[in-house]
């Protein structure tokens, strides 16, 4: 209760720049015109809930700081979800039940999303197409298999990152996938 008096720190928190950078990156277009993700409320959700994992698996490695760090990028997200709902006009009463079950997908996308990475490229990208994708087996398998490279790539990239700069609230997932813009 004491936490709801507290005055905030002025000035940027390093979850801003965190969450900043995932967002711009997760809502880039190529990943919408080029590589077949939904242009849809879900489809942004699962592009910003795929970086959110790649980040979180990170910081995980950077102990109480990143855990914290992680839990506070969570948070963000939770909260931007709840603002981004009420906007396209979900009630107050369905609120809660939405973001739940998207608590829910955020979980299953980090239990298969980790497996993915510890398995072999086919592992990740049947995650990738049934999560992402939705299941969606119109989008061809050199699309699924473009982006399971990106997911790796963007890993490896993270896993690079110095730890003091992340907990600082710099992150660089690397650049975008060069891809035609060619849609489904």
């Amino acid at each position: 209760m004491a936490t709801l008096f507290r005055r905030r720190a002025a000035g940027p928190r390093p979850e801003d720049g965190l969450w900043a950078v995932l967002v711009a990156q997760a809502r880039a277009p190529v990943f919408y015109r080029g590589l077949a993700v939904a242009d849809t409320p879900l489809g942004r959700f699962e592009m910003i809930a795929l970086h959110a994992v790649l980040l979180f698996r990170r910081l995980k490695d950077e102990r109480e700081g990143g855990r914290a760090l992680a839990q506070a990028v969570h948070d963000r997200l939770f909260a931007d979800l709840d603002i981004a709902l009420r906007e396209i006009g979900v009630g107050d009463m369905g609120i809660g039940k939405r973001v739940k079950t998207f608590a829910r997908n955020l979980y299953g996308r980090i239990a298969a999303y980790d497996a993915g990475l510890a398995g072999g490229d086919e592992a990740l990208a049947a995650a990738l197409q049934r999560n992402l994708f939705a299941g969606d087996t119109a989008v061809p398998a050199a699309t699924v298999s473009a982006m399971a490279a990106y997911v790796r790539a963007v890993a490896v990239r993270l896993a690079g990152q110095e730890g003091a700069a992340l907990l600082a609230g710099q992150v660089d997932f690397g650049s975008l996938p060069a891809v035609g813009e060619r849609g489904r």
